[in-house]
């Protein structure tokens, strides 16, 4: 939450109420209007969300803030390692992810927006939850607002486990430069136009979520927008309050300037808890909600659990009276590929059938898209989108330099709903082979892509060192359980004789028994070719070395794992790696 700004928000939807000052009576309650009333049917019961999880993803934070000098700020590696982060999880999960650079009104160096869709439900009719992924510049920023953005993502990531039939679009938003001013999401705000502005029906923020002396607060507590929200935790007894602190403090204030009707939770700032409060929900009267608003105490040691559980599932809940249904899709139809695979040479293309039929409803629009190609290979198609129970021609060209392999293609199909269908490429050997250096971003000296995994392990982190260039990966060392593993996959070309993979590991451990505690693991695929441990600790790098022959002609995924158990630190420092083929 932003400090020191205090604004009066004016609401310009019809039907919503602007919160109360902090001297205004309580207005009575309007009845739901139309833009959060549930959708179509009933939706089911929202599922129970998993506050370990959001606790997992509060640690990661942690350990970002604590590999970048302790903290996240929105123009500091430790922001743009909390975005890869969050965006690997929601790209796994099968959300349309885009980063979205702030080009202006933002802090010099400030990171980009991440905005994640999921690709199903009506595109007239979105709601959209948000948080502010980035810390003051005094600390980590866990509660500040880790909470929210974590339980945002665990959030998205129930959604998609349960992937339920959607009535309306959920769109997430994590916005960067909050703490400057509300910059990140003012910038997503301008830069809709005013048919997109229209069609997001409500917007719900969450900064502050787990303060340990913390309160139930909403903001517009009375407004149509709030009902969901309010309903589930007056379903717990809480008695939440209206969040006059937070009023015109956090990212809903630029939504709200939109006229886009707004709600959100939050427990509480550097206020202090009243008596009446401490009377209702525990705590300690005449005691900030958060002792360590903005101080580097605001670590994983700051968080009320409880708290957050009842706010993730508050969120839940109301995504789910919102935009899931149970009923069956008034229009759905089907996706297939015919043939479903084709081989080719290098610098030939394959065509295929993309056929469409309507199942249920009326016909609807079914705009095409492919994922999955690699590099220099392109797909399109003719035409680019069809009426359903129409069919379209994909076409699949190589390049003469093309590597060898098989390559699972996504067709994906967005109507009203949307489906997916495979298509797998092969691409046939030439015979010789060209010696080449297959690993992309081996030294991580530019970002993240394409590893993905656990990618805030890699940057340019306070206490470790490269082995050339300024950034590294660092798996492990975090002195608890954990599991940190980055992936890339190659695909290795037929014809050649040889292929090995080379790597720098430096092994610092503060373990003294000759017992292997923790591990380092490299795999191809599911086989594990080698494991380190904390008894190969050594003063300095040391080139590794490993023969991936047996892989030519194969696309596989290498992955680098390190897993710590719940004693001493040991950190697996990895960097320069690289895979030739002669």
């Amino acid at each position: 939450m932003v400090a020191g700004i205090s604004l009066v928000a004016t609401l310009g939807a019809a039907g919503l109420t602007a919160a109360p000052t902090a001297s205004a009576a309580p207005q009575a309650a309007p009845a739901p209007g139309p833009l959060v009333r549930a959708i179509s049917a009933p939706a089911a019961d929202a599922p129970d969300v998993d506050v370990t999880k959001v606790q997992a993803h509060l640690t990661e934070l942690n350990a970002i803030a604590s590999r970048n000098g302790g903290t996240r700020k929105s123009s500091g590696q430790g922001y743009r390692d909390s975005v890869a982060y969050v965006k690997n999880k929601l790209q796994a999960a099968g959300y349309t992810v885009t980063e979205q650079p702030c080009t202006s009104g933002c802090a010099t160096g400030a990171g980009p927006n991440l905005i994640a869709e999921w690709p199903q439900g009506d595109t007239a009719k979105v709601y959209m939850f948000g948080s502010h992924l980035d810390s003051v510049a005094a600390g980590p920023g866990i509660n500040d607002n880790g909470s929210g953005s974590a339980a945002l993502l665990e959030t998205a990531l129930t959604l998609a486990e349960h992937h339920p039939a959607m009535a309306a679009r959920v769109r997430f938003g994590w916005w960067t430069d909050e703490e400057q001013g509300l910059n990140g999401s003012d910038f997503y705000v301008n830069s809709l136009s005013s048919a997109e502005r229209t069609r997001i029906k409500a917007y719900y923020n969450f900064d502050m979520i787990a303060s340990t002396n913390g309160g139930y607060f909403i903001n517009h507590l009375t407004s149509a927008a709030a009902q969901p929200m309010k309903a589930y935790w007056d379903s717990l007894g809480l008695q939440p309050e209206e969040n006059t602190e937070g009023a015109g403090r956090s990212d809903d204030y630029s939504f709200e300037q939109a006229g886009i009707p707004t709600s959100g939770y939050a427990m509480g700032a550097s206020a202090r808890k009243t008596a009446a409060q401490a009377a209702k929900w525990g705590g300690t009267a005449n005691r900030a909600y958060d002792s360590c608003y903005h101080q580097s105490c605001d670590t994983t040691s700051n968080i009320n659990s409880t708290g957050l559980n009842r706010s993730v599932d508050g969120i839940a809940s109301t995504l789910w009276k919102l935009a899931v249904t149970d009923s069956t899709p008034a229009n759905d139809f089907s996706l297939s590929a015919s043939p479903a695979g084709g081989t080719v040479d290098p610098g030939t293309s394959a065509t295929t059938t993309i056929a469409t039929a309507t199942t249920s409803g009326s016909a609807q629009t079914v705009q095409l898209s492919a994922s999955g190609a690699p590099a220099g290979v392109t797909v399109s198609f003719s035409p680019g989108s069809v009426t359903s129970g129409n069919s379209s021609t994909m076409t699949v060209a190589t390049a003469a330099g093309t590597a060898p392999g098989s390559y699972p293609l996504t067709v994906t199909g967005t109507g009203s709903v949307t489906h997916t269908a495979t298509y797998t490429l092969t691409v046939r050997g030439t015979g010789s082979c060209s010696g080449q250096q297959l690993l992309t971003n081996g030294g991580f000296e530019t970002g993240t892509s394409p590893w993905t995994g656990d990618t805030g392990a890699i940057g340019s982190h306070a206490g470790q060192s490269a082995h050339s260039g300024s950034r590294f990966a660092w798996l492990g060392g975090y002195g608890y359980s954990a599991t940190d593993s980055i992936v890339q996959t190659v695909t290795v070309p037929a014809g050649c004789a040889k292929a090995t993979l080379t790597y720098w590991l430096h092994i610092d451990t503060d373990e003294t028994d000759r017992v292997a505690y923790d591990t380092f693991k490299v795999k191809a695929g599911s086989t594990t070719l080698t494991t380190l441990s904390n008894t190969d600790a050594a003063s300095g790098y040391v080139q590794r070395t490993l023969d991936l022959t047996p892989y030519i002609g194969q696309r596989i995924a290498l992955t680098f794992t390190a897993t710590e158990d719940s004693g001493l630190q040991t950190s697996f420092v990895l960097d320069d790696a690289a895979l030739q083929v002669n």
